[in-house]
């Protein structure tokens, strides 16, 4: 019996079918692990999802609407960062090392416009619309939407428009600060401080950086424009938040008397203005504000200069020793915010002075041993200090200043405090580098002086201002 010999043409067939049927499985493989993936991601999406609605309505805060101000509060700051981070690699910041310090001043300068339009003109406009603060707060975010789009096409045509268009994000955005920081204690849940519920908003915008910053730089790896329509995206979405808030936030029931030197007056007649006198606790917490503050703008600029010219000996070169004093001002502002939101009870009168004196022993500790370690614990005190001192002089405006005119208040309290930054910030770029120790000597020199000037008027009589006492105040619920 003969066996027929196997076809030779035969065997690229069978080859052929062999590798078919092994890329088949394998395509459906990676398909289902694919899926898999998929699958696991939704529900890890998901599971962070719920654990983030959970800790936002935490406390109270899903009962009072205070968590639906911190998903405003997200997507805000996470629109901030995508922004900051586009402009950074686009011409506004494009600036070359050898930069003269008469061109930083400049700068500085800049930075007041702002404030100098915010203070005298949207303040006393937000006032009068405090029945309707979630559309306020809305269209501050509706007008940086329109504005982000707008300068993604500015930026990569490179047109003059893109300066008139950053400057309309940056007033929408102190603009919303001011009506933000007016509509929290709304939303104040039973058992609240001010103080913690203004921690609680802030630290969703810490959670919003570390989310969004990535996505806007991967964003902006394909160009400026990008991360700016990215940041269009997260404004649209904060435009719905804000109308999403709580219709309690328009309310203005409950708003108390005025009282002016002890007599219970009237309130101001429908279209007249009433010139409110800054209470005596709000004007001493922005005093003592305006000392962390200062320090918070001569570190940036001295620093920047210092630590190039005239390092500490330590070997490490100067980038890493400006990333190691401005990380440690970064950690020092998210404990400060850390601090606000999970301390139960803060006196802000007095978290307001502790601020302060830390940085004066900061300052002291740097001059005496000028070293990488205490500068960097200057750093780190410098960020915390700021911003609890911040924290607690927003819960004191809230707490004693009539609500109809809270928006002026906070206004003009932001210019005040961004003067403090720039004039640190000029007095940073002025001061010789050499010796390194004389321009921290002028840093505690200050600081001392103006912690005995804050000390010396909170003991003199003040004259008693206007504030408010409010018809009833809800059980466990503090002002500070």
């Amino acid at each position: 019996m003969t066996s027929t010999p196997p076809d030779p043409g035969d065997a690229p067939a069978d080859a052929g079918h062999g590798v078919g049927h092994a890329l088949g499985n394998g395509v459906r493989t990676t398909a289902h692990g694919v899926a898999a993936a998929g699958r696991a991601t939704a529900r890890t999406g998901r599971f962070v999802g719920q654990q983030v609605r959970r800790a936002a309505s935490a406390q109270g805060a899903g009962e009072s609407g205070l968590n639906r101000l911190m998903y405003l509060h997200f997507f805000n700051t996470a629109g901030d960062a995508a922004v900051a981070i586009s402009l950074a690699g686009s011409l506004f910041f494009q600036v070359p090392s050898g930069e003269a310090r008469g061109q930083v001043a400049l700068f500085l300068a800049l930075t007041m416009l702002p404030f100098a339009i915010v203070a005298p003109l949207i303040g006393p406009f937000l006032d009068r619309f405090s029945s309707g603060r979630r559309w306020a707060i809305g269209t501050t975010m509706a007008a940086r939407a329109f504005l982000c789009w707008g300068l993604a096409g500015a930026v990569h045509t490179e047109s003059p428009w893109v300066f008139a268009a950053a400057l309309g994000v940056l007033v929408s955005s102190k603009a919303y600060g001011v009506t933000r920081a007016a509509a929290v204690p709304r939303l104040l849940p039973r058992g609240f401080t001010l103080v913690r519920a203004n921690g609680r908003v802030s630290l969703s915008g810490i959670i919003a950086t570390a989310v969004s910053a990535p996505i806007a730089g991967l964003a902006s790896l394909a160009g400026s424009q990008w991360s700016l329509r990215y940041a269009f995206v997260l404004f649209t979405i904060a435009t719905i938040c804000a109308i999403r808030l709580p219709e309690r936030v328009d309310s203005s029931a409950g708003e108390g008397t005025l009282v002016l030197r002890g007599e219970t007056v009237a309130a101001t007649p429908p279209g007249r203005r009433q010139r409110t006198r800054i209470p005596a606790p709000v004007a001493f917490a922005l005093r003592t504000n305006c000392g962390p503050r200062w320090l918070s703008g001569f570190l940036i600029m001295f620093m920047a200069f210092l630590l190039r010219e005239n390092p500490p000996d330590s070997g490490l070169r100067a980038e890493i020793l400006i990333g190691l004093v401005v990380g440690a001002a970064g950690v020092g502002n998210t404990l400060g915010v850390a601090a606000a939101a999970l301390l139960k009870r803060i006196n802000p009168s007095v978290a307001v002075v502790v601020a302060l004196l830390a940085d004066v022993a900061a300052a002291l500790l740097a001059w005496s041993f000028y070293g990488v370690v205490t500068l960097a614990v200057l750093g780190l005190t410098a960020g915390f200090s700021q911003t609890l001192a911040k924290f607690c002089l927003d819960s004191t405006i809230q707490r004693d200043v009539p609500p109809q005119v809270q928006a002026s208040a906070f206004a003009r309290s932001d210019t005040l405090l961004q003067l403090a930054w720039v004039l640190g910030g000029f007095v940073g770029i002025v001061l010789p580098l050499e010796p390194a120790r004389l321009g921290l000597g002028v840093a505690a020199v200050v600081l001392v002086a103006w912690t005995a000037y804050v000390l010396s008027s909170r003991t003199r009589k003040v004259p008693m201002g206007v504030r408010t006492r409010p018809a009833e105040e809800p059980a466990g619920r503090s002002a500070g």
